[in-house]
């Protein structure tokens, strides 16, 4: 018999903008106790020395996480040249070191070729999985990691500021699976030197903004009642997926698992015809019933959500 979970049955997204200095797991302890939450995750991890959006998936929102781990995410962040740390951040030790300083033109020549899909290897201290292990986890346990190279999308690169000749600062467009930290290590290689991230901040993470992110500090002197004001609906991670409008009764075979026709459905889209497996929202009166799949002109239920 499984146990059960402590707290409320929440459900919902929270937009946490994540101090400095904390775990993203820190925050998640924070939010579930504010909430009283009996189920809370994260979409997507922040290390510890960044700070900014950190969205938070309360209840049956859990379910939508992959959406919002697989969107863009947006950063600002600072690489400070000369050294390079073997946690490609401020936290590591120093393990080389380099005299030359690159300028604005050597900056602005090199950004192209970190555009589009590029090739980088992971940080050695990463939450990538060796043979069943974190990375960093054996990183710590000084054994020798290495890591395969892997295939990511930048689709914005721009160097905002050269605050003075050891830093640069920039902004950054990636979709899943890129890390700042391997764009600054490699971006420094291809410019003659070493460097690390000693500033990063996440501006966006899918659909969630930093504007519109709750800090941390607030969070905390909430009621919980007040806090849940906060939550967004489960659909706010899915806001670029076409939704389906369904009657009741088209909800309830979904919801047991029988494929829906097209046919009874298509006009009911609101945009271009669907295509063989395309994820659509169904909606019952605007709830989220499932996340379902177009399949051999049906529609078929990927993930169902209590209402």
């Amino acid at each position: 018999m499984s146990r059960r979970r402590k707290g409320l049955p929440v459900s919902g997204w929270l937009n946490v903008d994540k101090p400095l200095g904390m775990s993203s797991a820190h925050v998640v302890a924070v939010a579930r106790r504010v909430l009283n939450a009996a189920k809370v995750g994260h979409g997507g991890t922040l290390d510890p020395f960044a700070s900014g959006v950190l969205p938070l998936a309360f209840g049956e929102a859990t379910k939508t996480v992959p959406w919002v781990m697989d969107g863009e995410k947006t950063y600002a962040f600072t690489v400070r040249w000369g050294e390079a740390r073997d946690t490609d951040d401020q936290e590591g030790v120093v393990v080389a070191t380099s005299d030359v300083r690159p300028d604005v033109a050597a900056i602005e020549a090199v950004l192209p070729r970190f555009v589009g899909d590029i090739v980088q290897v992971p940080p050695a201290y990463s939450a990538v999985k060796v043979d069943g292990r974190r990375a960093y986890d054996l990183a710590r346990a000084d054994v020798e990691v290495s890591l395969k190279p892997r295939t990511v999308r930048v689709h914005a690169f721009e160097l905002v500021d050269i605050p003075g000749p050891d830093e640069a600062s920039f902004h950054v467009v990636a979709g899943k699976g890129t890390y700042v930290r391997s764009l600054a290590r490699d971006l420094a290689a291809a410019l003659g030197t070493c460097g690390y991230v000693s500033a990063l901040r996440r501006l966006s993470c899918g659909p969630f903004r930093a504007a519109d992110a709750i800090p941390l500090d607030i969070l905390r002197t909430l009621e919980q009642d007040t806090a849940a004001l906060r939550l967004l609906p489960v659909e706010a991670a899915l806001d670029d997926i076409p939704v389906v409008p369904l009657t009741e009764e088209e909800a309830r075979r979904l919801s047991q698992g029988q494929a829906l026709s097209l046919m009874s459905i298509q006009d009911r889209s609101g945009g271009e015809p669907l295509s063989e497996g395309e994820t659509v929202q169904a909606l019952l009166d605007g709830r989220i019933v499932a996340l379902a799949q177009v399949s051999r002109g049906a529609l078929r239920s990927l993930r169902g959500f209590v209402s």
